[in-house]
């Protein structure tokens, strides 16, 4: 097990993944709520936040979800790269997922109706990438 002072590089990457998902929840998702709640009340019309069926809302819970999704294999992926594998090099692989996935929401669009897969492939692909590198190094290094 490398010393705690190495593992410094993957505690700022967590903190840094949790501050992304938070600022998803509290800030993307939630602002859009309160948002399109207010324009819905503008035109007379009533919001139904899960089953009404508007595209920004279900682009931005779609986003929220997705990140959500992925917060365990890449956490568990990050964490057994840096014990059994490479403290250094489980930092440079976390930082690059989690700045792929702030641009997760930017790629996938505002609508759900027009999400592009390709543009969203930019983020996804190499984020599996990203944990199955690190996933495969910490078996590596621990069998090897």
């Amino acid at each position: 097990m490398p010393d705690l002072a190495q593992l410094h590089g993957p505690l700022v990457v967590t903190v840094a993944y949790f501050a992304l998902w938070y600022c998803f929840l509290f800030g993307l998702q939630t602002r859009t709520k309160y948002r399109l709640k207010a324009r819905y009340q503008r035109e007379g019309r009533v919001f139904d936040r899960y089953f009404g069926g508007d595209e920004e809302m279900l682009a931005v819970d779609r986003a929220v979800a997705n990140t959500h999704e992925q917060m365990g294999p890449f956490l568990a992926s990050l964490w057994l790269f840096a014990i059994f594998a490479s403290p250094t090099s489980a930092t440079w692989l976390g930082a690059a997922y989690v700045v792929l996935r702030g641009a997760y929401p930017l790629l996938l669009g505002r609508r759900v109706s027009k999400v592009q897969s390709k543009r969203v492939a930019f983020v996804t692909f190499p984020c599996y990438a990203i944990i199955f590198t690190m996933l495969g190094g910490a078996v590596w290094a621990a069998l090897g």
